[in-house]
């Protein structure tokens, strides 16, 4: 007699098509009305199927940031995979990571609660981004000291303080406060000033 055997792609897809769905709800309806029924619901399964892959809405909210902190990954490799200078790898990151953040987290409010719950709720998954993205940034920077590009130091300490320096482009609630403000250093001049102080 022969037996069907799970797919592991199959659980991969259907946990893949909750997460877009439930991204789809939160920005539609707002993570706060949004329930894991509402989620089932779109996608024509119960409730409990949901909790098969997610034990929670706030699990889910963690899963939909990290698919979005993975697309921001992706920006961060390859801007440094470019046949580029050092200095030009690192601008086009920085503006990159702004326009990712700007289309994907603040076209409107129900989006930007999103972020912010998620900013709250899953730093885990956030802090472990920081630390994939500073190790991006660390091995542009060296390879840039290698190049004379920029001053002799230690590349990891100024992968951090470049990411921090360039934090208000990438930070949801920062952008959100920034954007479009007189007041407030533009996209192009605050990535210049970080790239500038990697030469000093």
């Amino acid at each position: 007699m022969i037996q069907n055997t799970p797919n592991p792609n199959d659980t991969t897809d259907t946990a893949t098509r909750i997460l877009e769905a439930a991204e789809a709800q939160f920005r539609h309806y707002g993570y706060s009305k949004t329930t894991v029924a509402d989620v089932a619901k779109e996608l024509g399964m119960s409730p409990a199927n949901i909790y098969r892959f997610f034990a929670s809405k706030a699990e889910l909210l963690e899963g939909v940031c990290a698919r979005l902190l993975g697309q921001s990954q992706k920006l961060a490799e390859d801007c440094a995979a470019m046949p580029l200078s050092a200095e030009e790898r690192l601008r086009r990151y920085s503006m990159a990571q702004f326009q990712f953040t700007v289309a994907t987290m603040m076209d409107d409010r129900k989006v930007h609660e999103m972020a912010v719950v998620a900013i709250e709720q899953s730093w885990g998954v956030i802090d472990k981004h920081i630390d994939e993205i500073q190790a991006i940034l660390t091995r542009v920077i060296a390879e840039g000291m290698d190049n004379g590009e920029f001053a002799k130091g230690d590349p990891a300490y100024m992968a951090r303080c470049f990411g921090a320096a360039t934090s208000p482009l990438h930070h949801p609630q920062m952008v959100a406060q920034c954007i479009g403000k007189d007041n407030r250093a533009q996209p192009e001049e605050l990535t210049e000033f970080a790239i500038r102080a990697l030469k000093a």
